[in-house]
């Protein structure tokens, strides 16, 4: 395992790996789930591949990255969160550590994505030490959104990515972490 494994009450959060693909294709592979995030329909098996190996680059060339997120009680797939760069083409320029997140439909409604959300964080201050982290969200995924302002995140201002409007969000680290 390339990074630290995470856990909460309810999940474990491990780097993702090979052989979480045919769970992340099923999980892109749900217009449900990719609508609000992606603003489109299903990604192709190509772009799912990219995308997983993208998550395993970001672990060997940064010290962070995707974590998959599991239910400890029973090893199913929830979804990923993850601290990362992908040097997007956004204007304005996300200037620091970048938080993303998305859990299946079918567990999202159970706080699972804030449990997540919240130890990536956690990890994120203690250890990364940025003085503040970044997310990009779809002005109309409002269950992001509100997810976004509970974990402390502040509307920066709106930009555009992939010639789309988006709202850009901060978070300053911890207080603790901060002083450091």
């Amino acid at each position: 395992m390339i990074g630290p494994v995470l856990t909460t009450p309810r999940l474990t959060l491990a780097p993702v790996t090979v052989t979480d693909l045919d769970e992340v294709a099923a999980l892109w592979g749900d217009e449900a789930f990719t609508r609000p995030i992606a603003g489109r329909g299903p990604l192709t098996g190509e772009e799912v591949w990219f995308r997983l190996l993208r998550d395993l680059g970001h672990w060997a060339a940064l010290g962070r990255g995707n974590w998959s997120i599991r239910l400890t009680a029973t090893g199913d797939y929830v979804g990923g969160v993850g601290v990362l760069d992908y040097r997007r083409e956004c204007l304005p320029v996300l200037d620091a550590p970048e938080l993303g997140w998305g859990v299946a439909p079918r567990y999202q409604g159970q706080g699972l994505a804030r449990e997540a959300v919240d130890a990536a964080l956690d990890w994120c201050d203690r250890v990364l030490r940025a003085p503040r982290t970044v997310c990009m969200i779809d002005p109309l995924n409002a269950p992001s959104l509100k997810l976004a302002e509970r974990v402390g995140y502040r509307h920066r201002e709106p930009g555009r990515y992939q010639d789309k409007t988006v709202l850009l969000l901060e978070r300053a680290a911890a207080p603790s972490v901060a002083a450091h």
